[in-house]
């Protein structure tokens, strides 16, 4: 349940047209529904903004139709990371609005999709290697409602490429730089604009890169102010966190009403 759902059920209590009792029920599975192995958190979108992502892999199919189910009906959107096609195909008779994105390795279940509410997010990346990654960042911001832009396979072997993108850099309200090999880009990026980077190193590269230490290591280390690093593929951090930077997170923070 996120606040747009809970305003709806008080409004509805207001005008009379639920009972006391059917709101008290439709709380009573705040803050958790407890499935067993599975706590899925029902409460997460009213304290930070969007609701629980599903990591799939280690999930037996049992479990992960156990949470397609208690999600089935909500308006709020769902993401599935890591997911595969085969637990996508599993999951569409009990969740049939749910989309499958190859590139980000994701499923997404998003009924009521509202115009963007939250700044500009440009996802980058070093190479086209670093795309799956990226996309996973990119469609986590975007589901959390952020308007976003990518630009990919301009990392610093080529720096002529960022550079041509100098607009783009400018506008964006955060950024989220992919990369992997040597891991430059964030810092590089950073020292162009005055909005946060979120660093996401991948475990692209050769044997030296050590499945990402080594981009994790130099991004760490970034001489340029404004870099916050996760952890190695971790697209979902990444665009989660660039996502709460970019702007406000509901119209009373711009000033508007609900």
């Amino acid at each position: 349940m996120d606040e747009r759902e809970l305003h709806l059920l008080a409004d509805r209590l207001k005008r009379g047209e639920i009972t006391v009792e059917a709101f008290t029920d439709s709380l009573r599975e705040l803050p958790f529904r407890d499935l067993g192995e599975v706590k899925l958190d029902t409460h997460r979108a009213l304290r930070n903004g969007f609701s629980e992502i599903v990591y799939c892999p280690g999930k037996s199919s049992d479990q992960l139709l156990r949470i397609a189910s208690a999600l089935a009906g909500g308006s709020g959107p769902a993401l599935f990371s890591r997911m595969t096609e085969e637990q996508h195909r599993l999951l569409l008779p009990v969740l049939p609005e749910l989309e499958y994105l190859p590139s980000a390795r994701m499923g997404r279940h998003w009924p009521r999709r509202d115009r963007p509410h939250r700044g500009r997010v440009l996802v980058v990346t070093g190479g086209s290697s670093d795309v799956p990654v990226a996309e996973e960042a990119a469609v986590t911001a975007e589901t959390m409602g952020c308007a976003v832009e990518r630009l990919f396979d301009v990392g610093v072997a080529g720096l002529h490429r960022l550079l041509a993108h100098f607009g783009s850099l400018q506008a964006a309200g955060a950024i989220v730089a992919v990369a992997g090999m040597d891991g430059a880009l964030p810092g590089v990026v950073a020292g162009l604009v005055s909005v946060p980077v979120v660093a996401v190193p991948t475990s692209v590269g050769y044997g030296a890169a050590f499945g990402g230490l080594a981009p994790l290591l130099t991004m760490l280390n970034a001489c340029a102010l404004g870099v916050t690093v996760v952890n190695i593929d971790n697209g979902v951090g990444g665009g989660y966190g660039a996502a709460l930077m970019a702007g406000p997170t509901d119209r009373r923070r711009e000033g508007g009403n609900r």
